[in-house]
């Protein structure tokens, strides 16, 4: 995804954990909300990223410059609206990134309407790091809402089926990761995820 160099790798892999954290904590935050307290009995509920790492996902980002973060564990039966609270506990990471993302486009616009005010050696990697800010959490937003096992849009779309035909298609998360890979060897999804960032930036750049 990236040409990675240290310095790229100084910038770009804090900018990953925050955007793999937030879209957990969130997770666990608005389950938190809707009555399951199991993420911060865990101690799952917070911004530090150490407790959210897997150390797979982690070392993936260095290798393939790409991640993931352990999943909050979410326990629907403490729910007050289970079918309705599932829907917006799969939404809540998602669009934790969709906010950081917008966040980042905000502050790159202001940093660079202010390059000739800012020093150089300062506006160069707050304009590389709210990039990748960018990028990144348009992607881990676009990738968790595809309606495939085990995607948060999965769960958003069980949420949204009657009873029985949500239960037909939970039956297909073991197939979900086949497909996934799928999708991404054939470049389908890499095609897919940069169509909808093209769909992102125009709107939010006219």
């Amino acid at each position: 995804m990236f040409n990675i160099n240290f310095q790229d790798l100084v910038i770009q892999v804090p900018v990953f954990l925050f955007a793999l954290t937030i879209h957990e904590f969130s997770h666990g935050y608005v389950a938190s909300l809707c009555g399951d307290q199991t993420a911060r009995m865990l101690g799952r509920l917070t911004l530090n990223p150490l407790k959210h790492l897997d150390p797979i996902g982690t070392l993936a980002i260095f290798l393939i410059h790409f991640g993931w973060a352990k999943p909050v564990p979410v326990d629907p039966r403490n729910f007050r609206n289970p079918r309705r609270d599932m829907i917006l506990v799969s939404l809540a990471g998602p669009m934790a990134n969709f906010a950081t993302m917008v966040v980042s486009l905000f502050a790159l616009f202001a940093i660079a309407s202010l390059s000739q005010a800012i020093p150089a050696f300062l506006s160069q990697p707050l304009i590389a790091m709210f990039s990748v800010s960018i990028w990144i959490n348009s992607i881990l937003a676009i990738f968790n809402l595809i309606p495939i096992p085990p995607l948060d849009g999965s769960k958003i779309l069980m949420g949204l089926l009657p009873a029985k035909q949500a239960r037909s298609f939970a039956r297909l998360e073991g197939a979900g990761f086949i497909l996934i890979m799928i999708l991404v060897f054939t470049g389908v999804l890499g095609k897919f995820i940069v169509f909808v960032q093209r769909l992102l930036f125009s709107f939010f750049t006219g």
